[in-house]
């Protein structure tokens, strides 16, 4: 995946979860923050930060903030990266696990739920829930940021299709490299850490991705550990 037209700018203050006003060239701008999370750790006075430029009219901002650096470590924070990026990596089939790919839907609908991806490959017919992952302490990759019952109820879906037959997967796709393996941040959300190990021991899957981050690109590397 990648941005088209990258700035370098210095991150001056968030005044709302969708905007953010930043420096570039000795001006000040306003730009859009591609994730509505809190992202506390990451969006500091000073830090260095990346923005896209969107040229387009009608838009009352023209930069998209898409990436921040962290004590050397560039993370990319677009809340949509995870999933383009794995979309690449299951039509590329580089996801190897369910044999060879036939089909990939994205936004597919089961009973009541919207699953990230269906898929149906040699072997056998899955649901796939992505994550993206932003947080991190001490090298060890953590999900998620705050509190959030959304993510409980996608797992809980899963845990039906489960019981119903298909495979499931809860993909968490790392915006950054160097980590060394991931893990639920329990003490942000303990419930959500519970009900992830309770999926793995139905049979979901749990794999966990970093990525090759740069300013203008990311694009998955390799498997990391997951520890429970």
């Amino acid at each position: 995946m990648r941005y088209t037209d990258i700035f370098k700018a210095t991150f001056i203050n968030r005044p709302n979860r969708f905007i953010a006003q930043v420096e570039i060239g000795g001006k000040v701008e306003t730009c859009h923050v591609k994730n509505t999370g809190r992202c506390r750790e990451l969006l500091t006075p000073g830090a260095t930060v990346y923005v896209n430029h969107v040229n387009n009219p009608a838009r009352v901002t023209q930069y998209d903030l898409v990436a921040v650096e962290k004590g050397g470590t560039l993370i990319n924070m677009d809340s949509y990266a995870p999933n383009l990026v794995f979309g690449e990596y299951l039509r590329q089939g580089k996801f190897t696990e369910l044999g060879e790919i036939s089909l990939v839907k994205p936004e597919a609908k089961y009973g009541q739920s919207r699953f990230d991806f269906y898929v149906e490959a040699s072997g056998g017919k899955a649901f796939i829930e992505v994550k993206g992952v932003t947080l991190e302490h001490g090298g060890v990759a953590m999900f998620p940021d705050a509190p959030t019952e959304r993510g409980i109820k996608h797992l809980n879906h899963l845990a039906a299709c489960i019981a119903n037959g298909y495979e499931a997967y809860v993909v968490f796709v790392i915006q950054m490299k160097g980590m060394k393996y991931f893990t639920p941040a329990k003490e942000i959300h303990s419930a959500f850490g519970e009900t992830l190990a309770r999926v793995s021991g139905m049979g979901g899957r749990v794999r966990a991705f970093d990525c090759v981050v740069k300013p203008g690109e990311m694009v998955i590397d390799a498997p990391l550990p997951v520890e429970f």
